[in-house]
């Protein structure tokens, strides 16, 4: 099987042409699991499946490294983009993904015939506590407290066709991520998990901001956990519409623009290309 590895600022996905490879789909969750292995398999976040449509250019489906599957990935999603035009396969600068968060559209700027970066209409985030989901009495969760084994924090929610729990700190560097964030991904208010983001707020325009990804751990960018981000620093009065956000693995800039509408504009790269041993996946089972 066929395979090409990306990354978007560090979070790196293992990259499937299902119109070129067969994969039973049905098996997605376990080959996920074992592709991205980093000590048994090639290692990733994610694997990514780009699936004929019916409608737009290509479907996107993404399995997290535990083999459960993400609505979007605003990192993953800039990858595709890059992919297909690079290939050759779609040669249009604006692409037309369908994903399970509805259909998103990456605007690629290109210098001399590549890719340099991608600007993505993330859509309109969802703000509803039932739209999270997150448990509770109508309403938006606007710095709002959460108990966690008897600590109170305060949240704000986003869903960005996936759902953010994000947490205002004044050194992201004193976070216990590892400790913390499953903790608050697998807590009863979020019936379908979330993912949690820790934001220490710099000035009006810049934040730092640190993830734990619902089905993948701590990672070292999250697309749309940077785009869940901005419009909360909006909502909790901490800077204007227009921010770059700050991550382990580099920099995204968001725009809630007056539309209601996110953008995203960062990088994505192509790390290799190699085959995995279709035997492999024989007799799948969880590593």
């Amino acid at each position: 099987m066929l395979f090409t590895k990306v990354h978007g600022l560090g979070n790196d996905f293992v990259l499937v042409n299902c119109f070129e490879e067969m994969l039973d789909l049905a098996q997605a969750p376990e080959i996920a699991a074992r592709l991205c292995d980093r000590y048994f398999g090639i290692g990733a976040d994610g694997l990514v499946l780009l699936l004929p449509t019916d409608d737009g250019d290509v479907t996107m489906r993404i399995f997290n490294s535990d083999g459960s599957e993400a609505e979007m990935c605003g990192n993953a999603i800039r990858c595709v983009a890059k992919y297909l035009y690079e290939r050759g396969l779609v040669k249009k600068d604006k692409i037309m993904v369908k994903t399970l968060a509805g259909m998103i559209i990456p605007d690629l700027i290109i210098e001399n015939g590549s890719v340099k970066l991608v600007r993505v209409d993330m859509g309109e985030p969802r703000l509803e506590r039932s739209e999270i989901p997150m448990e509770g009495p109508s309403g938006q969760v606007i710095n709002e407290p959460l108990q966690v084994d008897g600590v109170a924090y305060q949240v704000s929610a986003v869903s960005m066709g996936n759902p953010h729990c994000i947490i205002f700190v004044p050194d992201t560097d004193l976070v216990p991520l590892c400790e913390i964030g499953p903790r608050i991904e697998n807590h009863p208010a979020f019936p379908r998990k979330t993912n949690v983001e820790f934001i220490q707020v710099l000035n009006r325009q810049e934040v730092v901001m640190k993830v734990w990804e619902r089905g993948a751990g701590e990672t070292m960018a999250c697309g749309t956990g940077a785009c869940a981000t901005a419009v909360a620093c909006v909502l909790n009065g901490h800077t204007g519409r227009r921010v770059t956000v700050h991550l382990k693995g580099g920099s995204l800039l968001i725009e809630w623009g007056e539309n209601n509408h996110v953008y995203m504009t960062g990088p994505a790269e192509e790390v290799f290309t190699g085959e995995y041993p279709v035997k492999n996946l024989d007799s799948l089972r969880y590593i």
